[in-house]
């Protein structure tokens, strides 16, 4: 399972942008993909997840009312829509996908780095303010 991500780029503070993952295999309407990102000089924390179908979406407080993530079986992919952005969202942002049998989500278990198979490159992601 090969993942890669696209998307980032430079953003003025308020702005938008969407990011895109693509995922090889078959299987992919079985994994459960999320977003994660890391800052400069800081550790990797959890953005966004979200189910199987879709219809269940999981956010960071940080993110929360302004990403979206959305995914696209059809097409093997996911997105992360982000909405007045602000600088502190300047990071590199990696998509990844769980292929294991997971927990009850209300558990917070997709918050976690290590609950997840397999990971992007990342895309950076610069908000000037």
């Amino acid at each position: 399972v090969q993942l890669q991500a696209s998307g980032g780029g430079l953003v003025q503070a308020g702005g938008s942008l969407r990011l895109s993952c693509v995922v090889s295999g078959r299987t992919f309407s079985t994994y459960v993909p999320g977003w994660f990102r890391q800052a400069p000089g800081k550790e990797r924390d959890f953005v966004a997840a979200t189910s199987w179908t879709g219809q269940s979406t999981y956010y960071s407080d940080s993110v929360k009312d302004r990403f979206i993530i959305s995914r696209d079986d059809a097409k093997n992919m996911v997105f992360l829509e982000m909405n007045n952005l602000k600088p502190e969202d300047t990071a590199v942002y990696y998509c990844a996908v769980r292929s294991r049998r997971t927990g009850e989500f209300g558990s917070g278990w997709y918050k976690g780095q290590k609950e997840y198979d397999y990971w992007g490159q990342g895309t950076l992601v610069t908000v000037s303010s």
